[in-house]
């Protein structure tokens, strides 16, 4: 088969389309022929040098795909060969085959076409297990998202408010803006040209945030303490602004607060199939009443990975970017 492989740690130009061995599926696994996957800043960083995949994981990168089941491994139940289905990855899904966990699979939402559901796996698991699962937001609570046009940030929107939240976001510029708006976001916020913990502030009467869902890290840390409420929650699950800060745990006390940060890649198996069980039971039938629904910008050739990680470091998209087998 094609894959995505990385040679040397690199620009854009290290994605390379290249011949390599077929997976075989496992205990418990599901070969899957890839119709498409979708680009995450974690294949960024793995491209790069500074993400490996966690133990026994694929080399290639892609962290998640839709296709159809190919082949059943050992101890499989539940599925049959030719299913449509959608699948959370630890790698090797920026190929034309990979070997997925059956606890990890999805089947392709009604409502949704086979190549756009790759768009959905990794920011539905990651929005829905950080939001709901850790923080727990609930109905009339507010969530502020950082980064609001982005995959994660436009399911983030759709979700909390399809569960009765109000929704804060930050994005730069008015045309990332309208975009959180048509989606449904309730303040808008301009990163470039405003301060977000007073923006907030002004917003909310005072009360800040009661979920905060960061992409930031060390850059924001103190400023999201700064704008969430009583008893609020941050979350954080990106490192985009690096990963050393000073806190005021005094702020953090007064507030009754708490900070949690997560990662999807490198959980057991048995943690993600619980994720994705959830996500089954509780997003799916949000997706199939179009009420959720995946948002992509673009989508490429596989073998043309290297253009969509061009777009997606540029930050010129909104919502996903796709790769086509």
């Amino acid at each position: 088969m094609h894959a995505i492989t990385i040679e040397q740690p690199g620009g854009p130009e290290a994605l390379v389309w290249a011949d390599v061995p077929d997976p075989v599926p496992g205990e418990g696994e599901v070969l899957v022929e890839v119709a498409a996957s979708a680009v995450n800043r974690a294949d960024v960083l793995q491209r790069q040098g500074f993400y490996d995949p966690p133990p026994g994981a694929s080399r290639h990168p892609g962290l998640e795909c839709s296709g159809r089941i190919a082949a059943l491994g050992p101890g499989v139940s539940g599925w049959s060969v030719g299913d449509e289905v959608c699948a959370l990855l630890a790698g090797g899904g920026y190929a034309e085959r990979v070997a997925v966990p059956a606890g990890q699979l999805l089947p392709v939402p009604a409502g949704v076409d086979l190549v756009t559901a790759a768009a959905l796996p990794e920011v539905v698991t990651t929005v829905w297990s950080n939001v709901f699962m850790v923080a727990g937001l609930r109905p009339g609570e507010t969530l502020l998202v950082h980064g609001g046009s982005s995959g994660i940030g436009t399911m983030a929107i759709q979700l909390a408010k399809a569960v009765g939240a109000t929704v804060a976001v930050t994005a730069g510029g008015p045309d990332k803006l309208a975009h959180c708006k048509e989606l449904g976001a309730d303040i808008l916020i301009d990163y470039r040209e405003q301060d977000f913990v007073a923006a907030l502030r002004e917003a909310t009467g005072g009360a800040g945030a009661d979920v905060i869902l960061d992409i930031m890290g060390a850059k924001y840390l103190a400023r999201n303490v700064d704008a969430l409420a009583v008893n609020g929650r941050l979350a954080v699950i990106g490192l985009q602004g690096g990963v050393k800060a000073e806190l005021n745990l005094a702020a953090l006390l007064a507030k009754r607060a708490a900070i949690t940060a997560t990662s999807l890649r490198a959980r057991p198996l048995e943690e993600k199939a619980a994720i994705v069980a959830a996500v089954r039971e509780h997003v799916w039938p949000l997706v199939a009443a179009g009420r959720i629904r995946p948002v992509v910008h673009a989508a490429f050739p596989m073998r043309d990975a290297a253009e969509a990680h061009r777009v997606l470091e540029s930050s010129a998209h909104v919502g996903k970017l796709l790769l086509t087998v």
